[in-house]
Formats: C-alpha cells, sequence, structure tokens
C-alpha cells in the first residue's frame, strides 16, 4: 500500500537535523486504512492553505508546503525557534490504490488525504463451475490469492 521506510528521507532528515532548522524536521504524518480506503494525515501548522501543492506522478505523491515569516522593521526578534521555509513529502504508493481519485481537506493546519483502494484490488466474488452441479459462488477473501500472477509466455 504504502513504502513504510524510505532510507534516503531518514538520511536527508538527519543532515538537516545537523545542518539547520528547517520546517522539512516539523511535518510528522500517520497513515492508516479504513475500509477501502487509505488516510493520510500531515501535520502542517501556520501553512497557508494556498502554499499547498499536491501533485502525483507513477505512483508518487508529493506534497509540497511554504511556511514563512518575515519580522517587520520594528520587531526585535527574541526567540526565533518555529522552522520555516518549504517541506517537502514523497509518498509512494502501491499499485492498489487509486491516485485518480484523492482527496484532499485542510482542516486545521491538518492535511488529510483519502486515497480509495483501486476497483481491481478490492474483494470480489468468484464464480466456480463444476460439470455436475453447475456455477457455485465463492467468497474472494476466502481464497488465497498468490503474487505474483502467473504470466502467458
Amino acid at each position: 500500500m504504502l513504502l513504510r521506510f524510505d532510507p534516503f528521507r531518514e538520511l536527508d532528515r538527519l543532515s538537516e537535523t545537523l545542518t539547520t532548522h528547517t520546517l522539512q524536521s516539523a511535518a510528522p504524518m500517520d497513515a492508516y486504512r479504513h475500509g477501502e480506503e487509505l488516510h493520510v494525515d500531515v501535520d502542517l501548522p501556520g501553512v497557508d492553505r494556498s502554499s499547498l501543492d499536491l501533485t502525483v506522478e507513477r505512483n508518487v505523491l508529493t506534497i509540497k508546503a511554504e511556511r514563512g515569516w518575515t519580522p517587520g522593521a520594528e520587531d526585535e526578534v527574541v526567540i526565533a525557534e518555529r522552522p520555516q521555509g518549504t517541506v517537502t513529502r514523497r509518498l509512494f504508493l502501491g499499485e492498489s490504490l487509486d491516485t485518480e481519485h484523492i482527496r484532499a481537506d485542510y482542516t486545521d493546519g491538518v492535511l488529510r488525504l483519502v486515497i480509495p483502494v483501486a476497483e481491481q484490488a478490492k474483494a470480489r466474488k468468484l464464480s466456480v463451475t463444476s460439470g455436475e452441479t453447475g456455477p457455485a459462488s465463492l467468497d474472494a477473501k476466502s481464497v488465497e490469492v498468490r503474487e505474483p500472477a502467473l504470466q502467458a509466455g
């Protein structure tokens, strides 16, 4: 469904943490499957909705957002710990997800994505025939399917 570990992202996060304090390290997310949908919640506090950019290309969902603050001429900055800049998160989506029908909502600093499971990946009924009894119906959830599928060749 979703690639759980991206070693390159972890290396990027470590190098960012060691060198600067940017927004990259401030976009944690949760992902869970609920029925026939994958839900992804990404924390993006202080990000204006107009700066969000979501793209899907070859089953990679890219989330880009920007948060910035520029002190005024009369402002004296005492503490500046909140991360600023651009955050980019890439989610590697499996073939079993329907990338054509992703829904996105941004409320209270949380980007909520709902990604439906593709029709071809959903459980379905299969018919089994017998020379004597005619067709019978089986629930696809009770039928074991092994990957990869057989290929003609």
